[in-house]
């Protein structure tokens, strides 16, 4: 079951993206999945499934979005590579 979401922006916001309303609603709700991922609300599994695409697509858009796909402190993987 999907749900449609209506949200309002501004004319100008939309010539960011040529016009192309199709494509500003991708990417308005890949930037918003790569933030929830990245304040830990999702993982990867969830948001690749949202998206529809697979984890190494989800990999691809973190590096676009600059965010990295270790969700850990430094102190957590450091622990994590101990017990290996």
């Amino acid at each position: 079951m999907t749900r449609q979401v209506t949200v309002e922006v501004p004319e100008h916001a939309m010539q960011m993206f040529g016009g192309d309303e199709t494509r500003f609603s991708r990417e308005m709700f890949e930037t918003a999945v790569v933030k929830w991922f990245d304040e830990g609300l999702l993982s990867q599994g969830q948001s690749s499934e949202l998206l529809g695409i697979s984890r190494g697509e989800f990999f691809d858009l973190l590096h676009r979005h600059k965010v990295s796909p270790i969700q850990m402190t430094p102190e957590e993987l450091a622990e994590e590579c101990r017990r290996g």
